[in-house]
């Protein structure tokens, strides 16, 4: 698990609509978190690779990955969100993916898969009008 050192993230605080009465005129509550990851050095390089795929829109020309938190009412529990946002998106790089080794059906798993489609087959046969032979 890769932590990012505050250090290296960047907040941007605005004036953000829905819930908060007067309060959402003149308080800038909604936060959006910036974390430059081409140049951070707390990545390694697929761990960098796999969380520009993973963020997709979220991820500038330049390599910054962006994060705009609204939910909350506060500007706290708003930059606590991104933050927590943007570690759920390094975690989630930072697992290797597990590569499926192909294999081949065994001679004995094939048998078995034609034995049941001939047993299926017989009985599907079986369910048609009688003929007058």
């Amino acid at each position: 698990m890769t932590v990012i050192p505050e250090g290296e993230l960047e907040f941007r605080f605005f004036r953000a609509g829905g819930p908060g009465g007067q309060n959402v005129n003149k308080v800038s509550t909604s936060v959006q978190l910036r974390f430059d990851a081409l140049n951070s050095p707390s990545l390694t390089d697929s761990v960098r690779e796999r969380l520009l795929k993973l963020a997709g829109s979220r991820a500038t020309q330049a390599g910054e990955v962006l994060i705009t938190a609204v939910r909350h009412r506060t500007q706290e529990r708003n930059r606590a969100d991104a933050i927590e946002r943007l570690q759920a998106l390094v975690d989630e790089a930072s697992i290797k993916p597990v590569y499926r080794v192909p294999t081949r059906p065994t001679r004995a798993s094939k048998e078995r898969r034609l034995d049941g489609k001939a047993k299926r087959s017989t009985i599907k046969s079986g369910r048609g009008k009688p003929t007058l032979d």
